[in-house]
C-alpha cells in the first residue's frame, strides 16, 4: 500500500498520541529481588488507570504510592525518594489541604496466598511527558508497596511503614 504525502504527514502527527495511549507496564521486585508482580498505567480520556497485580508479599493491607525518583535500590528502596509531589501538597487523600500526586485512593489487600490486585482511576497523574504531573517527569518515577496500610491522612507518609516492593516507571523507548 502506498501512502500519499498528506496521509503520511497525518500518520506521523498522530504517532505520539498513539504511543501515549498505549500506556506502560512495569515489574515490581521485593527487597530480596523476588518478583512482586506488575503495575500497568493506561491513559483514558481525563484519567489514568493504574492496575496492580501483586505476588510474593505478606498478607494484609498495604499502601501503594508513586515515589519521586525512577530508582529502586534494595534493600530499603530509599533511593526512590519521597512521594511524587509536584504540586507541593501534604500527604493523604483525606487531607483537606490537598494530597500528594503520589497518593493513591485506596490500599491493596494481599491474601493468605501472597497475592492481591487493585485498580485505581485518578485524574491527578499523567503519562504526558510535558505535563508537570507526568509519571515520566524528570526521568521517571517509581511505584512502591509499603509494609502497612496508608491511613490516608498522616503527613508525610500515612504511617505506611517500610518499603517492601518497588518498580521503576519510565517512558517507553
Amino acid at each position: 500500500m502506498r501512502l500519499t504525502a498528506a496521509a503520511l504527514a497525518i500518520s506521523l502527527l498522530t504517532m505520539p498520541a498513539l504511543a501515549k495511549s498505549k500506556g506502560v507496564t512495569v515489574s515490581l521486585k521485593t527487597s530480596s529481588g523476588q518478583d512482586a508482580g506488575t503495575a500497568s498505567f493506561v491513559p483514558a480520556k481525563d484519567k489514568l488507570t493504574i492496575r496492580i497485580k501483586l505476588k510474593n508479599l505478606p498478607p494484609g493491607q498495604h499502601a501503594v504510592h508513586i515515589h519521586e525518583h525512577a530508582v529502586c535500590d534494595a534493600p530499603d528502596f530509599k533511593t526512590a525518594g519521597g512521594h511524587f509531589n509536584p504540586a507541593s501538597k501534604q500527604h493523604g487523600i483525606e487531607n483537606p489541604m490537598g494530597h500528594h500526586n503520589g497518593d493513591l485512593p485506596q490500599n491493596v489487600t494481599i491474601g493468605s496466598n501472597g497475592t492481591g490486585s487493585a485498580t485505581f482511576h485518578v485524574d491527578y497523574l499523567s503519562l504526558d511527558p510535558s505535563a508537570s504531573n507526568s509519571l515520566f517527569a524528570n526521568g521517571g518515577t517509581s511505584i512502591m508497596v509499603h509494609e502497612k496500610a496508608d491511613d490516608m491522612k498522616t503527613d508525610p507518609t500515612g504511617n505506611a511503614g517500610n518499603r517492601i516492593a518497588c518498580g521503576v516507571i519510565s517512558a517507553p523507548k
